[in-house]
């Protein structure tokens, strides 16, 4: 009687299956033991590295990194002050229009704003996104003496924006990233941990340094300066910390600035008071 051809193939398989299964153990031992002793040499490396640092530091803790670990870019030798501005009255508010979640704007939103009662003309993200765009493209932040850029919305929400951040030069994207932001509530760089953008709490004074002066614009204030001869004035005992009103209208009216004054005669935008501000900061320091 002559044996199925289906069984013959099956039994054949498994035959096979069990050779390949036992060389495939074979060669994982043989991989095995080979990388045992690279794994002990790799784990009592750190270790033997750590003591001995922890041996030589002494009185100096701290002022070695161990090799091979990345750490934070720091500048040790530049003990500089710097400088903060922070961006009051922001218009970023978030609505759903239609199924989905938006950034309003008077331009897109016109007939959604008026709908509830809303004055289009007060929703204007775009004055926010100009004037990050100034702070962050100016020579003082590319000199390493911009500390940190925060933002309150009209509605009280604060967000820290880091320095070396890239904000997205059209409106379309900037939208796009500041939506993500108030519902997410931060946003980590590309393949890293790090918050660029962060929902934090307020008050903002609770984020200032200790010797830091606080100075308000405003056209409406009687006290007009030019803001060369006035940072000259201030001097460099303490930080610096700008407050811009990042509305369309409106006064800035927060009870931790220092002094408010007026750098023309004329009503500047946003972005212009801080062009102002970084060209008198930059020709103070010798940036060029």
């Amino acid at each position: 009687m002559v044996r199925p051809y289906a069984i013959k193939g099956k039994k054949r398989k498994n035959r096979g299956e069990k050779y390949d299964k036992e060389e495939q153990e074979h060669e994982e031992q043989v991989e095995e033991e080979e990388r045992e002793p690279a794994k002990q040499a790799a784990i009592e490396k750190p270790t033997e590295e750590v003591e001995g640092k922890e041996e030589e530091e002494g009185g100096e803790a701290g002022t070695d990194e161990l090799e091979g670990i990345p750490i934070a870019p720091s500048d040790k030798k530049n003990n500089k002050n710097g400088v903060i501005f922070v961006l009051e009255k922001a218009s970023l508010e978030v609505a759903k229009v239609g199924k989905s979640f938006q950034l309003l704007n008077s331009d897109d939103h016109a007939n959604f704003l008026l709908k509830n009662n809303k004055n289009p003309a007060d929703y204007r993200p775009d004055i926010t996104h100009q004037a990050l765009l100034s702070i962050l493209d100016s020579p003082v932040n590319k000199a390493g003496r911009l500390q940190a850029v925060y933002v309150r919305t009209e509605k009280g929400v604060l967000f820290e924006v880091k320095p070396h951040v890239r904000i997205p030069r059209t409106y379309k994207r900037f939208s796009g990233i500041m939506l993500q932001l108030l519902q997410k509530l931060n946003i980590t760089a590309v393949g890293k941990r790090e918050k660029l953008l962060r929902v934090i709490k307020n008050p903002v004074t609770n984020y200032f340094p200790v010797n830091s002066r606080k100075i308000g614009f405003s056209y409406s204030s009687d006290k007009l300066a030019k803001m060369r001869k006035y940072v000259d004035a201030v001097g460099d005992d303490g930080n610096l910390v700008f407050v811009v009103g990042a509305m369309a209208h409106g006064k800035i009216e927060v009870d931790y600035i220092d002094d408010f004054i007026a750098i023309s005669g004329y009503p500047l935008s946003a972005a212009m008071c801080i062009a102002r501000i970084t060209e008198a900061l930059a020709d103070k320091w010798s940036i060029l």
